[in-house]
């Protein structure tokens, strides 16, 4: 007696292979980007830790360690130079000494402030969580500024703080490259809340 072949269609089969291997393609894909993202997520993190860590130290108020003149090399970079390493940029530090030589309170707040608008410039990772971080600490300097004036007088006060933050700014962002590079980093910030904290110097126990 004749054996009946029975032949099952090959095409239902061949689909379901293309299927299962693009569902096995789609969960690698899957798997590396998650894996970046938590990659990227770490070094964010780390970043943020660094932002927040990043202080004015009491030698940096008092010049133990100021830095030489850096000369035309000041504005040839957009982060420019910062010799002595404590996150100010030269320039901006040494005219700061230049103009307050007798206040240390005022060298205080206005080193805070250079501080956290150099961050802008000088960060490996700008993003919406890093550039947020920094511009809480530079509304944390900004706020800082205004401890060293009586609010007895709120014209003077105002006029007080607005002449500091101006004589940093206008050091700070003193060329187009600066301006424009600010720009562009403002432009990532998200809404915040203000830190807890003002100034990183106790300035009360400062003499002057």
């Amino acid at each position: 007696m004749e054996k009946i072949k029975m032949y099952l269609p090959q095409k239902p089969f061949k689909i379901l292979k293309w299927f299962f291997l693009i569902l096995v393609g789609a969960f690698i894909v899957l798997v590396i980007v998650r894996a970046f993202h938590f990659y990227n997520l770490d070094k964010t993190n780390a970043e943020v830790a660094k932002i927040h860590a990043t202080k004015l130290t009491i030698d940096d108020v008092m010049g133990k360690n100021l830095p030489p003149d850096p000369g035309a090399d000041a504005n040839k970079t957009i982060a420019g130079i910062d010799a002595n390493n404590n996150g100010i940029r030269d320039d901006v530090e040494l005219a700061i000494f230049n103009a307050y030589p007798n206040s240390a309170k005022t060298r205080a707040v206005l080193l805070q402030y250079a501080l956290a608008l150099q961050m802008e410039v000088i960060q490996p990772i700008v993003n919406t969580i890093t550039a947020t971080e920094v511009i809480r600490e530079e509304d944390r300097a900004y706020q800082c500024i205004g401890e060293i004036f009586s609010r007895n007088d709120m014209k003077k006060f105002i006029e007080d703080g607005d002449r500091l933050i101006s004589f940093i700014e206008k050091r700070q962002l003193n060329t187009e490259e600066r301006k424009n590079g600010r720009n562009l980093f403002v432009k990532k910030v998200r809404s915040y809340s203000s830190l807890d904290r003002i100034c990183d110097i106790d300035y009360s126990k400062l003499s002057n």
